[in-house]
């Protein structure tokens, strides 16, 4: 039997389903096809949500639900004093942000997915493609978007390259019960025993500590967890009753390209790496809220499929970065005094204010920079969410991105004639008083008009009456844009 749908995700997990909201909010027909029976876990995955991911989710009017689930904190670099509503991390554990993005995207706007099925690869057809189900069945769709982790089998299907380093290190990583109680902290060469709920100081522990082998052939026992403990410790501990047992190592893989003509590829399913510094699962839902919109318009005619090609061209730099700076971490942390001391050097630095804004800024995600060409500093960066004074009464900027339509906000005088761009651009005219400080750029001036992109990303700043606006709106957001 062949049914049909405009996109197909591959792949149920945090990035599959903020796809397919972004679609569903675009009025795309799209269907998750998704291996699993539910969003129940096997092992320790993802444990929080970074700032700008939180700004995300709050541009689509669903942070809170995410915030009051989990816990703020200020993990890694304090980032307290950036200029954002959302300046800290989330701890929140990876089935609470599945189950929470299920209801938004299933329950409320009406996504079908499909359980207990996998795509086994796909044939190109005249007018799109058909999608080989797992249970016999095929879909015929537009477009797939593998969403389907580091073991890809879309990626395998449309022959993009993963390439990148080989894992050195192994770890383990459990919840466990202890008859004794273990010495609690981070160890100098990373990992180490901490209580699964900080706010409990008792037990169930989580342990991750690295494993003397890097490969395995078999999945990790209780017995393991006991042997990290005892290498690590002289003593497991009485470690007993574990909740969960899984391992991570510290391969570093990148997809070659994030499209291949009809094909596309978003999260873990186009960058891998170690856990170091809480950047995937944020990491993939950025990726895809960049190519929701992007794919939407294509889908619907609006845009032509040159506008994908922006995806991977803003999106591979960006998860670069990431995989760079979890290859350092696992760096550092090598087990011996000449690492000891530059982990001590780097600590001194971090400590110095600019060091701790970059890399707090990188860490976060609020640094995030799309070369669109020479201009205001806002061009390319996330816009910030101003709280603003309009015609139909006080609003912030974030509220106006809530359906992930594009945004023209006039912030001058008002206008005394028709609007300025199409349709497809909602127009509003809005008075901000205060100073524009972006995080880790500083203060920047005020522009008089500011085009925003559906992801939250500043597309075009200067005057309304500025002939390169309408340019920039059909670039973007194709010919219904222009006035």
């Amino acid at each position: 039997m062949t049914t049909g749908h405009e996109v197909v995700v591959a792949g149920g997990g945090p990035t599959g389903l903020m796809l397919a909201g972004e679609l569903a909010l675009a009025d795309v027909d799209v269907a998750i096809v998704e291996r699993r029976s539910s969003h129940d876990l096997t092992g320790i995955r993802a444990g929080g949500l970074q700032a700008r991911t939180i700004e995300i989710l709050d541009q689509r009017g669903i942070a809170q639900r995410f915030l009051a689930a989990g816990r703020v904190a200020q993990i890694g670099h304090d980032i307290g004093d950036f200029p954002t509503r959302h300046n800290y991390t989330l701890a929140l554990r990876q089935s609470e942000i599945e189950r929470i993005l299920a209801e938004w995207v299933v329950g409320e706007l009406g996504v079908s997915i499909l359980r207990d099925r996998e795509v086994l690869g796909f044939a190109e057809r005249d007018d799109g493609l058909e999608v080989s189900i797992s249970d016999g069945t095929s879909v015929r769709t537009g477009y797939l978007v593998g969403c389907d982790g580091g073991r890809s089998i879309v990626r395998g299907a449309a022959g993009i390259d993963f390439v990148g380093a080989d894992p050195t290190t192994s770890w383990v990583i459990a919840e466990v019960e202890m008859a004794d109680q273990p010495q609690v902290g981070a160890r100098p060469e990373g990992g180490g025993v901490g209580p699964v709920d900080p706010k409990e100081p008792g037990g169930p522990f989580r342990v991750v500590l690295a494993e003397r082998e890097v490969e395995h052939r078999a999945e990790p026992t209780l017995e393991d967890v006991r042997a990290a403990l005892v290498a690590a410790y002289g003593t497991d501990f009485g470690a007993h009753d574990p909740t969960t047992i899984s391992r991570f190592t510290d391969a570093t893989r990148q997809a070659t390209a994030y499209r291949r003509g009809r094909v596309l590829l978003a999260g873990d399913a186009a960058h891998v790496h170690p856990p170091q510094g809480g950047q995937g699962l944020s990491t993939g839902v950025q990726d895809a809220v960049n190519l929701g919109w992007k794919l939407a318009q294509v889908v619907h005619g609006t845009s032509s499929a040159v506008l994908l090609d922006t995806y991977d061209a803003e999106r591979r730099p960006v998860a670069a970065r990431v995989l760079r700076y979890t290859m350092a971490q696992v760096a550092l942390g090598t087990p011996d005094v000449r690492h000891e001391a530059l982990r001590e050097q780097m600590n001194e630095l971090l400590a110095m204010a600019e060091p701790r804004r970059h890399m707090g800024g990188m860490l976060s995600g609020l640094d995030i920079h799309y070369d669109l060409g020479e201009g205001h500093p806002l061009l390319g960066r996330r816009m910030p969410d101003l709280d603003l004074e309009t015609p139909d009464g006080p609003t912030r900027v974030f509220a106006l991105l809530h359906d992930a339509r594009p945004v023209l906000l006039n912030l001058d005088r008002p206008l005394r004639r028709e609007r300025p761009t199409g349709d497809a651009v909602r127009f509003v005219e809005g008075r901000y008083r205060g100073e524009w400080e972006l995080p880790v750029v500083g203060a920047v001036p005020a522009p008089s008009a500011v085009l925003i992109r559906p992801d939250g990303y500043v597309a075009w700043t200067g005057a309304i009456g500025d002939p390169s606006l309408g340019d920039a709106a059909e670039r973007w957001f194709g010919r219904a844009a222009r006035a």
